[in-house]
C-alpha cells in the first residue's frame, strides 16, 4: 500500500537497505510486490521534476510503460528500498489511518520504499489496497494518466497528509462510487473493496435512451420497424403471418405468397391425399420467379426440379441458381432463399411441412394465404388447377385407432416448458396439431412435425433454441422423413408398421378404384395376338409382394417396371407367347396366361403368399379381321438346267408345322404364320436349296409397285422383328416366319413371292451370312435359273 505523508517508525541503515538519488532499478524477488492483481520482482525509480514515480513493469525518461506510482519528490532528493521484520505498531497505524483495510499483512517482514518518512510501499493481504492516495482514496487504474498536487491538510494523529486526485482521461473513480449514463444505459460501480461492476443492456436488448432496457425485437418494432414473420403450412394446416389458421381439403394449388412489388414472384403449395381420401396434405412448393420463366419446385425427398429438370443438390454449400435463388439441403431438407427488391423470402420444405420466411420494410403490401389464412380458398386457387376433380371433397370412414383426445393432450405440449420459453403464441400451432391429429392416423412421424414447426418458427424469429423439446417429447429425428426415396406422382412416401422402415404407399384415392373391384392393377390390354397387364406397385407392396418374383407361365417371362410411375408390366405377343394357351370356343378365339410367383423353387415349402392372377384375351372370331389362304399349298413343278424337281409352300399356324393352314382356317392380323419351302427329287448330298427373297405385293403380279420384303438377299428383313428364317441353304427345305398384316389403307388380297435358288455344296458356302456377318457368296456354287413360287392370302 502506499501511505503518502504518514510518517512510520523506521529507521534507515536496515541491513539491505538500498539508497538512491537517480533512476534506478531494484531486485525485489525477496519481498515481491503485488500491484493490480500482478506479482512484481523488480521496481523501476526515477526522479522526475515534480515526482518520484516507482513502476513495475518499466519506465523509460519521461514515459512510463507499465503500472506505476506517482508520488511527491523527498526533501532531502534521496530515497531508501528497505525490509525490515513486521513491526506490530507499523500494523496498527495504517490501519488506524485507512480503516477501510480489514486485512493483515500477509509477510513476517515489511518491505519499504521510503521517501524521507514521506512515501511508503508496504505489503498487506489479497484483499488490500494495492495503492492509496491521501484521503484514503483507492487507485481503480493500472495506468496513471496525470497526477495533481493539491493542499496539504493535518490528518490522523497529526500527521500531515498530502492531498491527490486524478483528472480526465482515466478510468479512475473512489471508492462507493457509482457512475451511470442514461444515454447508453451504462451503469458502473466501484464499492469500498475496490470492486469494480459495470452493466449495460443485454446483447438481446437495447436502449431507449432514458437508462431502461428492452427486448431488441421490441426496440426494432417501435424504432426501426421491419417485417420478421413466418408463415407454416403443415399436412393440410396452414399458419398465416399473424396466427390466423385454416386447413386445406382438396387437392388443389394455392398461392401461399405473392408481392405486388415484384409482380413475376409466387410461392405456390401443392395439395395431395396420403394415406385418407378426406384429408389433403402438403405436397410440394414452388417458387415462380421471372414470369414463366422460371420454376423451383421442392418435392418429398428433398428432391428439386428447376423447370422440371431435376436438380442435384450433394454438396453442404449453397448452390446459386442463375434465376438468383440460392439453394441447399441438409438432413433436415431444402431451403430455398431469394432476395427480391427490399425482401428476403426463404422457404423450407421437408416433405411434411413447409416455412416462409419473410423479412422486408413494414407496410408492404402481401398477398396469398401467408398473408391472411381466412380469405376464401376460391379466390387463392390458381386457374390451371382449378378443375371438377382437384375441388371434390371425399369423405372415408373413421378410423377405429385415432384418439382425440390423447392427440388434444399431446398438442397441448406446446404450452409447457421449454415451448414456454419462446414468446411466440403457440395458440395457432396447437389449434393446427389438433384439427389434423383428430382426423388423421398418428403415422409417418406427423405428430412430431406440429412441434418441430414451432421450435423452428421460434429459432427462426427469436434466434431462440429450445433445448431439450425432443427429449421431452419423445420426438428424436430431426432428420427429413424419407430423405432421398422418389415416389411416383399416385405414391407418397411413409413408415412401414412393422420395422420402421419406409416405402411407397399409394395415395387413397388412387387406391380406393382397385380396391373396390378387388384388383392391383388395370385391365388387360388385348391386341390381336398379343396382350399386356399392367399392376400398381404399391399395391403390391400392400399385398407383401414383391414384383420381381412374379411371373408368367414362362418363368424367363417377369414383369417390367416404370421408373417413374412404379407400374408393373407383364405382356406376351405373337413372337415371344410367354406360355400363352390359345384356344377356340365355338365363335371365340381365346389368349391365356397367369401371373404367379409359385415355380423356379426346388423347395417343397414357401414362407410367402402365393400369387395366381390369370389374364385372358377373348375376341369373336366375326370381330376379327381375319385372312384365308387360296390354297393350303402351292405346288410346282420347276426345271432348272438339269435338274427335275417339285417345290411346294405351305403354311401353318405353329412352329412345330403340325396344323397347316387350310382354306377354311382363319389367321388374324399379327398372327405368326410359318412357312415351310421344300422341295421333292433333289440329292439332298449334293444340292441345297436357298430361298433368295420374299417379298408381298397387293397385285397378282411379282413385280408390283406396292411392295413389302419379308426376306432380302437370303436373310430377314431387318426391318421387320417379326420375321426369322431358319435352315436356309442348309439342305432341301427351308423354313420362315412372320406375323400376319395388310397394308395400310388398303384391302383385298395379298400375294406372298420368293425367290429360291438351287446351290451345290460346298462346305458351308450356301449358307446366306446374316445378322450384320459379311456374306459368303459363291457364284460357282449357284446353279440353273432361279425358282419362283407364289401364295395368295383373300381376306
Amino acid at each position: 500500500s502506499v501511505f503518502p505523508g504518514v510518517r512510520l517508525p523506521v529507521s534507515s541503515g536496515s541491513p539491505g537497505a538500498q539508497r538512491f538519488t537517480a533512476s534506478s532499478e531494484f531486485d525485489i524477488s525477496s519481498c515481491p510486490i503485488t500491484f493490480y492483481g500482478r506479482t512484481h520482482q523488480r521496481a523501476y525509480v526515477n526522479f522526475t521534476r515534480q515526482n518520484l514515480v516507482v513502476c513495475f513493469s518499466g519506465f523509460y525518461g519521461s514515459r512510463t510503460d507499465g503500472d506505476c506510482i506517482f508520488g511527491p519528490l523527498p526533501d532531502s532528493g534521496s530515497a531508501e528500498f528497505e525490509q525490515y521484520q513486521r513491526i506490530p505498531v507499523l500494523e496498527t497505524i495504517v490501519k488506524y489511518s485507512v480503516p477501510s483495510i480489514d486485512t493483515r499483512m500477509d509477510s513476517p517482514t515489511v518491505c519499504l520504499l521510503s521517501l524521507q518518512s514521506t512515501l511508503a510501499l508496504i505489503k498487506f493481504g489479497p484483499r488490500s489496497t494495492d495503492a492509496w492516495l491521501p484521503g484514503h482514496q483507492r487507485l481503480q487504474t493500472r495506468r496513471l494518466v496525470q497526477l495533481s498536487v493539491g493542499q496539504d491538510r493535518l490528518g490522523p494523529l497529526g500527521l500531515w497528509v498530502r492531498t491527490f486526485w486524478f483528472l480526465p482521461p482515466g478510468a479512475v473513480y473512489k471508492p462507493a462510487t457509482e457512475v451511470s449514463s442514461p444515454e447508453t444505459c451504462f451503469r458502473l460501480t466501484c464499492d469500498k473493496d475496490v470492486v469494480l461492476t459495470t452493466s449495460s443492456c443485454g446483447p438481446l436488448e437495447r436502449c431507449l435512451g432514458n437508462g431502461s432496457c428492452i427486448p431488441a425485437a421490441l426496440y426494432d418494432a417501435i424504432f426501426n420497424p421491419k417485417l420478421d414473420e413466418v408463415c407454416t403450412v403443415t399436412g393440410p394446416a396452414l399458419v398465416d403471418f399473424r396466427g390466423g389458421v385454416t386447413s386445406v381439403r382438396d387437392r388443389c394449388s394455392y398461392s401461399l405468397l405473392s408481392l405486388p412489388s415484384v409482380p413475376d414472384f409466387q410461392v405456390v403449395a401443392s395439395f395431395q391425399e396420403r394415406r385418407r381420401k378426406d384429408v389433403s396434405f402438403l405436397d410440394g412448393v414452388t417458387l415462380r420467379l421471372g414470369g414463366p420463366s422460371v420454376r423451383v419446385h421442392l418435392k418429398q425427398g428433398g428432391r428439386v426440379l428447376v423447370n422440371d429438370a431435376t436438380l442435384t443438390l450433394n454438396s453442404p454449400d449453397p448452390l446459386v441458381h442463375p434465376a438468383g435463388v440460392e439453394l441447399s439441403k441438409d438432413l433436415t431438407g431444402v431451403t430455398a432463399k431469394v432476395s427480391l427488391s427490399n425482401f428476403t423470402v426463404s422457404v423450407f420444405f421437408d416433405g411434411y411441412t413447409a416455412q416462409i420466411h419473410l423479412q422486408g420494410p413494414v407496410g408492404s403490401a402481401l398477398h396469398g394465404l401467408c398473408d391472411n389464412a381466412s380469405r376464401s380458398l376460391a379466390d387463392l386457387r390458381l386457374p390451371e388447377s382449378s378443375s371438377t376433380s382437384c375441388e371434390t371433397q371425399f369423405t372415408d370412414t373413421d378410423d377405429p385407432t385415432i384418439s382425440c383426445t390423447k392427440m388434444t393432450e399431446h398438442c397441448n405440449l406446446l404450452k409447457e416448458a421449454p415451448f414456454s420459453a419462446c414468446d411466440i403464441n403457440p395458440e395457432p400451432y396447437i389449434t393446427a396439431c389438433t384439427r389434423t391429429l383428430c382426423s388423421y392416423p398418428d403415422q409417418d412421424g406427423l405428430k412430431c412435425q406440429f412441434l418441430e414447426a414451432y421450435a423452428r418458427t421460434c429459432r427462426l424469429k427469436r434466434n431462440a433454441t429450445l433445448v431439450g423439446w425432443r427429449t421431452k417429447t419423445e420426438c428424436s429425428h430431426p432428420e427429413a422423413f424419407c430423405q432421398d426415396r422418389t415416389c411416383s406422382d399416385h405414391e407418397f412416401c411413409g413408415e412401414k408398421t412393422v420395422g420402421g422402415d419406409t416405402r411407397c404407399f399409394c395415395r387413397a384415392i388412387f387406391a380406393s378404384k382397385y380396391r373396390d373391384s378387388n384388383t392391383l392393377g388395370d385391365p388387360t390390354v388385348c391386341n390381336q395376338t398379343s396382350a399386356s397387364l399392367t399392376l400398381a406397385n404399391c399395391l403390391l407392396e400392400d399385398e407383401g409382394v414383391d414384383y420381381a418374383a412374379l411371373h408368367l407361365k414362362d418363368l424367363t417371362c417377369r414383369g417390367r417396371m416404370d421408373e417413374e410411375t412404379h407400374m408393373v408390366t407383364f405382356s406376351f405377343n405373337g413372337t415371344n407367347r410367354c406360355g400363352t394357351e390359345v384356344m377356340n370356343n365355338n365363335n371365340q378365339i381365346i389368349y391365356q396366361n397367369t401371373i404367379s410367383n409359385h415355380g423356379g423353387s426346388s423347395s417343397v415349402i414357401t414362407r410367402r403368399d402365393q400369387v395366381f392372377i390369370d389374364f385372358s384375351c377373348v375376341y369373336s372370331q366375326e370381330a376379327i379381321k381375319a385372312f384365308k389362304i387360296r390354297s393350303s399349298s402351292v405346288i410346282k413343278v420347276i426345271t432348272s438346267g438339269v435338274w427335275n424337281y417339285t417345290l411346294t409352300m405351305k403354311a401353318y399356324t405353329d412352329a412345330a408345322r403340325t396344323q397347316p393352314v387350310e382354306s377354311d382356317t382363319q389367321v388374324g392380323l399379327d398372327q405368326t404364320i410359318w412357312v415351310e419351302l421344300k422341295t421333292d427329287g433333289l440329292d439332298g448330298d449334293l444340292l441345297s436349296i436357298v430361298t433368295e427373297s420374299c417379298w408381298a405385293t397387293n397385285q397378282e403380279s411379282d413385280n408390283s409397285s406396292l411392295r413389302y420384303d419379308l426376306i432380302k438377299n437370303g436373310c430377314a428383313n431387318p426391318a421387320d422383328p417379326t420375321v426369322r428364317v431358319e435352315g436356309n441353304g442348309e439342305g432341301t427345305s427351308n423354313r420362315f416366319s412372320f406375323n400376319m398384316f395388310q397394308f395400310s389403307g388398303r384391302s383385298g388380297n395379298i400375294y406372298m413371292h420368293c425367290k429360291l435358288q438351287l446351290c451345290v455344296k460346298e462346305g458351308n458356302s450356301c449358307i446366306p451370312k446374316c445378322n450384320g456377318a459379311r456374306r459368303r457368296r459363291s457364284i460357282r456354287s449357284r446353279t440353273g435359273s432361279p425358282a419362283l413360287i407364289s401364295m395368295v392370302w383373300t381376306d
